[in-house]
């Protein structure tokens, strides 16, 4: 768990539920860090850094791509 690295910083976990389920999907090997004390503390969340997302080296390219295509809407469409 030494060689995770930090790519993104959440303050509560509802903003991270979608991409928590990619990531189990596409098998990363990744954690968030300070996830159980913000579930406690919810307003104490800055206090401890936010909840880090750290993700494996080897894993850290796929989990950018998928990050970036939650940000692209383009393939929404009102109906």
């Amino acid at each position: 768990m030494e060689d995770y690295k930090t790519i993104a910083v959440f303050t509560f976990p509802n903003e991270y539920a979608v991409l928590q389920h990619l990531f189990e999907q596409a098998e990363l090997r990744y954690f968030f860090q300070n996830e159980t004390m913000i579930s406690v503390l919810p307003f104490h969340s800055n206090a401890f850094g936010g909840i880090r997302l750290k993700v494996h080296p080897s894993d850290i390219d796929k989990a950018k791509v998928i990050m970036n295509s939650l940000e692209d809407d383009s393939h929404l469409s009102v109906v």
